[in-house]
């Protein structure tokens, strides 16, 4: 098969190029660099069924270019991290609904098959749970700009939608619930990632809010593995679906394992929501996915244990990141951190 994969460089792109040319499929990443990065897909770029084009899904003669030569596309360009998002509201607008009507404009003139990367975002303040594909949006005011991206992807599935119904256009959306790996960046407020580096460096862990407040994270191999099975099985064609594992964490307990399993001494610090994005900003409580439709219709559900993901990412950190700074004389020293092998061995 002949896939195209928009946001190609992106930590979830870059995974998803990758289990596709496992399986012998060719592969084609469109990426424009401003959240992802070409270090993601280097280790690619020898494969003869790779191909990498730097390029923006705004431009439509780009994107026809490559969309007449595939035969799916899995489009995951976006605005991403709620800093970026909040720092660059109008940007993200633009990338955001007018990237997928491109995508959409073009998978309809060439008669391609779209797989929609959307978000539990779109739930908004809706704390109930597990969450369903068909349960309440509860998106708070305009004046908010933590919202325009719940209310960007929301408009890009009502647009899917409307191609389906009007055009026959067949279209999957997926609904991503904190997808957490190696190659995610912490750089735009990703919370895994960036306690990771923290507690690696020896930096104060920093918690927005009272730390209360639950996610489920899930594997990045398991989102990749439901991503492809959607796009190949027909019955999912018009329909949503829900990508997460069901296990809550708190953000505070996950400040905790990071600390425990890296054996840093850094501080936990709570810093108010205000502070560390805007005045007003509002934020959810819980969010847990309902995953029984992804179960009915592909015969299965993320389930890699947290843990076992948490460990592969600060294993991919102690490697890439530099060590952290000594302390003075006189200074408490906590016993080195350990070699990642063996900081696994120690925990399991």
């Amino acid at each position: 098969m002949r896939c195209l994969i928009t946001g190609g460089a992106g930590f979830i792109g870059s995974h998803l190029a990758e289990a596709l040319l496992a399986r012998g499929d060719t592969v084609t990443a469109l990426d424009n660099l401003s959240t992802g990065t070409r270090e993601n897909v280097r280790h690619l770029e020898g494969n003869p069924r790779f191909r990498f084009v730097v390029g923006d899904v705004l431009d439509p003669e780009t994107v026809a270019a490559l969309m007449s030569r595939c035969d799916v596309v899995f489009h995951l360009a976006a605005a991403v991290g709620v800093k970026r998002i909040i720092d660059h509201p109008l940007a993200s607008i633009q990338n955001n609904l007018r990237g997928t009507e491109v995508v959409l404009e073009q998978a309809d003139r060439f008669g391609k098959k779209v797989l929609l990367a959307s978000t539990s975002e779109v739930y908004g303040k809706n704390g109930h749970g597990p969450l369903h594909e068909d349960s309440d949006r509860v998106i708070g005011s305009t004046t908010i700009t933590r919202w325009l991206y719940a209310t960007t992807k929301a408009c890009d599935e009502f647009m899917a939608l409307a191609y389906h119904r009007e055009r026959k256009l067949p279209v999957v959306i997926v609904r991503f619930f904190n997808t957490v790996g190696p190659r995610q960046t912490g750089q735009y407020g990703m919370v895994v990632p960036r306690f990771v580096q923290q507690a690696l460096l020896g930096e104060p862990i920093t918690i927005y809010g009272d730390g209360k407040q639950t996610r489920c994270f899930t594997d990045v191999a398991d989102t990749v593995r439901c991503v492809v099975a959607l796009a190949d099985n027909p019955r999912a064609e018009g329909r949503v679906f829900n990508i997460g594992n069901g296990r809550e964490i708190s953000i505070e307990e996950l400040a905790r394992q990071v600390i425990a399993i890296t054996r840093s001494s850094s501080p936990i610090v709570y810093i108010p929501y205000e502070e560390a994005y805007e005045a007003g900003f509002e934020d959810m409580r819980r969010r847990v996915p309902n995953t029984d439709r992804l179960r009915e219709t592909i015969g299965f559900a993320p389930g890699i244990p947290f843990e076992q993901t948490l460990r592969r990412i600060i294993s991919h950190f102690e490697l890439t990141l530099p060590a952290p700074v000594a302390p003075a004389v006189g200074e408490d020293v906590l016993p080195p951190r350990l070699h990642p092998e063996a900081a696994l061995a120690a925990v399991g």
